[in-house]
């Protein structure tokens, strides 16, 4: 039984909420699962993730495999750089796990834009009307 490490959808349309659940990879992605490892919401600003490290790091060393949206919120959470200690027999204790997921950098810079772009449509009424 091969293990996975994935997320699993909840709430209601338009408003995911996601659960990283281990589960056994022949699953559907919102079918039975062995456990609930944390949680992800996305729609948060920024998006929130709660894991449960102790949990996480025992279905990891049992061979689960997160899938790729798992693990990229790993490495922005530390939780693979925690992984990478506990590998190395390392003390994980001093990495800080964050609790949330910045966004994405074209997202960020798109947003700056349009900031910057009013602040300049506002430059040029205020100073047609001086």
């Amino acid at each position: 039984m091969p293990a996975v490490i994935r997320l699993r959808r909840g709430g209601r349309r338009n408003r995911p909420i996601y659960r990283v659940v281990a589960t056994d990879s022949r699953m559907p992605r919102d079918g039975r699962f062995l456990e609930v490892l944390g949680w992800y919401r996305p729609l948060e600003r920024p998006g929130k993730v709660e894991l449960n490290v102790e949990r996480t790091l025992g279905w990891l060393r049992q061979g689960a495999v997160p899938s790729n949206t798992v693990a990229a919120l790993f490495v922005h959470t530390g939780m693979a750089q925690i992984w990478q200690k506990a590998q190395r027999g390392e003390d994980y204790g001093s990495v800080t796990l964050l609790d949330s997921v910045r966004e994405k950098p074209h997202k960020v810079k798109a947003r700056a834009r349009a900031r910057m772009s009013e602040a300049a449509g506002a430059q040029k009424e205020g100073g047609a009307a001086a």
